[in-house]
């Protein structure tokens, strides 16, 4: 039997915790027994999590704030290590915008990406990361995305950070591996959230047509991405780390192939789908 509450008597944290792949991954992470401290720059979103959550009979802090900023990710540590310590921390917040070509990009506009997509992943696990060590257990899930697998146009900063949150996946997996820490990540496409919604992924064509460009021929819903974070914030991956999981619907596997829009198989030349 599979243990109803896998991360029971643990304290998790969830950045970018109250929508969207955020808020699937902290709703189930609650489900599944532990603590979770969220945080989220939106209130209402994180007030929601916060109802579902404990309408569910399960226990949630919420540290509202900019994870962007130094003060924020304080607050969050040190909810954390009141509530005894982070078990597991996901660095789940991350936004494509402002996007453009290169050439048309500004430095401005390439901090601010560095920001919002890289920067906090570093400095979260910077302030979280000690008291795992101390205790000797953890577990650290970071959200990339496909398209730092494969060329994005008009998105070549937004890419190029988001592989720099692998590369820093891989390389702290195997700096605090004997130190009972882990690291794995996972990365998204095609998820149905309130950034990326089904409306917009469509632009009023017809639904028929997403067999054509996801072979599980439908887009993911936020608890497809947390059911993955779970596995790898618990025992059930005790031996994987320094691992990318996508969880893309076979987008990644697919690899520029495209079911016909008159389901008789596949092309690489997907004029009408």
């Amino acid at each position: 039997m599979l243990d109803p509450e896998p991360l029971a008597g643990q304290v998790a944290i969830v950045t970018g915790g109250g929508a969207g792949i955020g808020g699937g991954v902290s709703r189930l992470l609650a489900r599944a027994g532990a603590l979770v401290v969220l945080n989220d720059i939106d209130a209402d979103w994180a007030e929601q999590a916060r109802t579902d959550i404990e309408a569910a009979g399960g226990r949630v802090e919420v540290v509202l704030g900019d994870i962007r900023e130094p003060a924020t990710v304080e607050r969050l540590r040190d909810a954390a290590l009141a509530a005894g310590g982070a078990d597991v921390l996901v660095n789940n917040v991350g936004d494509y915008r402002p996007s453009t070509t290169f050439l048309r990009s500004t430095e401005e506009e390439w901090r601010a990406l560095h920001a919002i997509n890289f920067e906090h992943v570093l400095r979260v696990t910077h302030a979280v990361l000690p008291s795992m060590i101390e205790r000797g257990r953890g577990s650290i899930v970071n959200v990339s995305t496909v398209e730092a697998l494969r060329g994005i146009p008009g998105c070549p900063v937004y890419s190029a950070y988001n592989a720099a949150i692998i590369a820093f996946t891989k390389s702290l997996a195997v700096d605090v591996a004997r130190k009972g820490v882990r690291v794995n990540a996972i990365a998204p496409d095609m998820a149905n959230t309130p950034q990326t919604t089904y409306e917009a992924k469509l632009r009023d064509r017809d639904p028929a047509l997403i067999g054509s460009w996801v072979p599980l021929a439908r887009f993911g819903e936020p608890d497809d991405y947390a059911k993955v974070v779970l596995f790898l914030a618990g025992a059930a991956s005790s031996y994987v780390t320094g691992h990318l999981i996508p969880v893309d619907g076979g987008t990644t596997a697919a690899s520029g192939w495209y079911g016909r829009a008159d389901g008789r198989g596949w092309t690489n030349l997907p004029d009408g789908a």
